[in-house]
């Protein structure tokens, strides 16, 4: 394997898990605090559960970095968020309800490959392979508002996701206030693809013709 070549795939094993759990104890836990117990972040039986998916990514064969996605996420817990919303007339439970939602989230890049754009190209690539393939159309996240390394530029400028929501808590013991974003996959598709033709090319590298089909149509 090349020092330098970055993959990245589902987490299926034990091993993959660990690694995982690697990233997230220097991320999340030594270096952010957000957290007292990295294991408590990805429990065991998420490796056999079909409702949730963990990503790592890969450079040299390390791990790099961590997402996961969850499938139908239970509106319950965005309601004990208390929302505030950022559209006049939004109702984020009917958003919930009405589409295929799936939310992305756990992002964690170990600090030595944060200038790797490859590695979250990676893990955003094989998320969302997996996510349009079981016919979900929208993602829906959480970002931190002014968090050093928050991805909110790089989610809304580029990728064209849209704040819709904010709330003061959450699942991770971090002070600032969380923004919730939303991403239509399919509108965000074709909009890469017609403007920012470089960007669309290294996120959607090695996928098939079945995939473009799905979300071009």
């Amino acid at each position: 394997m090349l020092i330098n070549s970055v993959s990245a795939i589902r987490a299926t094993t034990e091993t993959e898990r660990q690694n995982a759990i690697d990233v997230l104890s220097e991320t999340y836990l030594n270096e952010k605090h957000w957290i007292k117990d990295e294991g408590t972040l990805f429990p065991e039986s998420d490796l056999g559960d079909n409702s949730v998916s963990w990503f790592v990514a890969h450079v040299g064969g390390r791990p790099a970095g961590v997402v996961r996605v969850l499938y139908d996420p239970p509106l319950e817990v965005y309601a004990s968020y208390g929302f505030q919303t950022l559209r006049a007339g939004l109702d984020v439970g009917a958003f919930v309800r009405e589409n295929r939602i799936a939310e992305i989230g756990r992002f964690a890049v170990r600090r030595r490959y944060r200038n790797r754009i490859s590695v979250v190209a990676a893990l955003m690539r094989t998320a969302t392979e997996e996510a349009v393939r079981r016919e979900y159309t929208h993602y829906i996240t959480d970002v931190f508002e002014g968090e050093a390394h928050s991805p909110y530029e790089f989610h809304t400028r580029v990728i064209g996701f849209q704040p819709v929501a904010t709330h003061d808590t959450g699942e991770l013991n971090c002070p600032y206030r969380r923004i919730t974003l939303v991403l239509n996959l399919k509108e965000a598709y074709n909009r890469l693809r017609q403007t920012r033709r470089q960007v669309y090319q290294f996120l959607t590298k090695g996928w098939d013709e079945a995939l473009d089909q799905k979300l071009s149509s």
